[in-house]
């Protein structure tokens, strides 16, 4: 049975394999350019940098080290129902300094294309299980983030050695680029 996340909640994460599925919508009262919403994993350390340029996943880099994030490849419209974009996690083959991974959303060229995510709809994060497809959580984005062109959906973080999710929801003006500047 899934559990539903607000802002802010954690839940810990008991299987150490597992997919995180993202998906969205975009407005029918759009730019009249196709929305191209990009799901990126940061895998983190202890000092919130990332481990090295290979620990981040995105849509030119689709696996890092030891294949413990892998992301299952871009799409480039979003259309459809479900999840629009998967990452895949094995936190059995993550590199023993990874304290977290956080998974972010960006619109590509959303300057160009005047679009933000105030934008889009029905957004959401889910983690499942890929061999039963038990969806073990979900967190819905409902904020309206009107100038907001990137938003960190969530995290997935070790405390006490014990692996847990939390749903952040927080959005920024900026890009994939603002977000290397941060974890870099």
């Amino acid at each position: 049975m899934s559990i539903n996340l607000i802002k802010g909640q954690r839940q810990s994460l008991q299987a150490p394999r597992f997919t995180v599925g993202l998906g969205w919508d975009a407005n029918t009262s759009s730019t009249g350019t196709d929305f191209d919403l990009d799901a990126s994993a940061f895998i983190l350390g202890e000092n919130s940098k990332l481990l090295s340029d290979q620990h981040f996943v995105f849509y030119n880099n689709l696996q890092a080290p030891n294949e413990s994030v892998v992301h299952t490849g871009d799409n480039l419209v979003g259309d459809g129902d479900g999840d629009d974009e998967q990452i895949i996690v094995d936190l059995s083959k993550i590199d023993a300094h990874a304290s977290e991974i956080c998974i972010v959303i960006t619109i590509h060229d959303a300057a160009g294309r005047n679009q933000n995510f105030g934008q889009v709809r029905n957004s959401f994060i889910r983690i499942f299980n890929p061999d039963t497809n038990e969806e073990l959580l979900k967190y819905e984005l409902e904020e309206d983030f009107s100038i907001e062109t990137a938003v960190e959906f969530g995290r997935i973080y070790k405390r006490n050695g014990e692996w847990k999710f939390e749903a952040v929801g927080a959005g920024m003006k900026g890009g994939l680029q603002d977000y290397l500047n941060k974890f870099n």
